[in-house]
């Protein structure tokens, strides 16, 4: 395997992609099938309300990754926000994934709250694709690409 040249991450909103999901979902790395039962005991679970976001969030959103990128000099290869998640594809950078995840969640949950969005906004954790060709990373860009603004 060669160096590492970026990574894909998704970012789902709270309770729009539980386990159980019939899309199926990923639990410590593994993809798992769905479950009609595992998925309602999620639902019972929740301590907020799912959150979407709207045409305008999602804008918002995307204004403020774009924005801290740049004043901390990261690359974005593509970006997509969707009402449910958030698809990131970055180049190549000092910071962690884990950091660099927490940092765009974090930022975006303060301004969507400044603006009124008082709800629980982000899931834990996040879905990882590490790029170590040029292929796989522009095969990640153009997914990102090709998807944006349809959900």
């Amino acid at each position: 395997m060669g160096k590492m040249l970026g990574y894909m991450v998704t970012c789902t909103t709270y309770g729009t992609w539980l386990q159980g999901d019939k899309r199926r979902y990923v639990r410590d790395g593994q993809i798992l099938p769905a479950d009609m039962e595992i998925e309602e005991a999620n639902k019972r679970q929740q301590k907020s309300p799912t959150v979407r976001l709207s045409t305008e969030q999602k804008g918002f959103v995307e204004q403020i990754i774009l924005r801290e990128a740049k004043r901390i000099g990261q690359q974005i290869l593509a970006l997509s926000v969707y009402s449910n998640h958030v698809h990131l594809v970055v180049g190549l950078t000092n910071e962690s994934i884990e950091n660099t995840v927490s940092r765009y969640k974090n930022i975006s949950t303060s301004a969507l709250k400044k603006a009124g969005l008082m709800e629980r906004i982000w899931t834990r954790g996040f879905d990882k694709r590490f790029c170590y060709s040029v292929e796989e990373l522009e095969e990640k860009i153009e997914y990102v690409n090709r998807h944006k603004n349809k959900v």
